[in-house]
Order: structure tokens, then C-alpha cells, then sequence
């Protein structure tokens, strides 16, 4: 079984937030090989400055944040794909599809599009446009 963690999902497993305990919950419940994009782990770290910036957190928590998420990615916690050329043109098919529709956002298409080729079972987010926009495709969630 295979699970895309996209960023909103990974930030809140590692820097404190309302999500939290649902995403550590998810993590331990799941048998999923997890995977993330390297677009994905790109917001992740400007997910943190962001916190940072909005005085959510401090500069050393989001630190130690990037830290064990580095840690865990090389461990193999999360496996780390780039974002393939087959993924852009699958996203610019579900934006014709579905964007007029759902008002979906570039970032999260290309999210679900990379989860659907990478033959994803879930999609691991806590981000309402992607989960609006799985729920269309019939793409398992947390």
C-alpha cells in the first residue's frame, strides 16, 4: 500500500499545530509506504519559515522541526520522488477537468497529480482544496 504525505500533512507532524495528534495518529496506524515529491518537500521548508515568520514558532523550533524531518526522510520514513514530467501533464489534465469547477490551486494539483502516478492508495493532507479535489478522483484520504 502506498500514501502521498503532502506538505500540510508533514508540516503538522512535525511543528505543533491543530492537526498534530490527527497526523501522529495517522503515522502510527499506517502500513503505507509513504511518499512525498521533492516540489513537496520544497514547501515543507518554506512551510517552517512561514511559521516562522508569522510568529507561530520560534526560529530554533523550526529548526529542530526541519531537523527530524531530515532525519526521518533519510531513514526512510518518507520516500523522496521528483516531481516527473508525467506528473505536470497529469496535473494540466485535472486542471482542465476540474479547476473551472472546484477552484483548485497549481500547488495542489500537482500534488494529487503526483499521488495518482505514483499509484498512491491514499493522499495524506490536511489541505481542504486538495481533499476536495481527491474526493472528486475517488483518492483515499487520512
Amino acid at each position: 500500500m502506498k500514501a502521498y504525505a503532502d506538505p500540510s500533512f508533514i508540516v503538522s507532524l512535525y511543528s505543533p499545530d491543530a492537526n498534530s495528534a490527527a497526523a501522529a495518529h495517522t503515522m502510527q496506524a499506517s502500513s503505507a509506504d509513504c511518499f512525498l515529491t521533492t516540489f513537496g518537500e520544497l514547501e515543507v521548508i518554506n512551510a517552517m519559515g512561514l511559521r516562522i515568520f508569522r510568529k507561530e514558532v520560534s526560529a530554533v523550533q523550526a529548526q529542530s522541526s526541519i531537523i527530524e524531518f531530515e532525519k526521518d526522510l533519510h531513514q526512510g520514513v518518507f520516500h523522496l520522488r521528483g516531481l516527473s514530467d508525467s506528473s505536470l501533464e497529469r496535473a494540466s489534465q485535472l486542471s482542465r477537468q476540474t479547476t473551472a469547477k472546484l477552484g483548485t490551486r497549481t500547488a495542489d494539483l500537482l500534488h494529487v497529480a503526483a499521488a495518482l502516478e505514483l499509484d498512491a492508495d491514499y493522499l495524506y493532507t490536511f489541505d481542504q482544496h486538495q481533499r476536495k479535489l481527491a474526493q472528486a478522483l475517488r483518492l483515499k484520504l487520512n
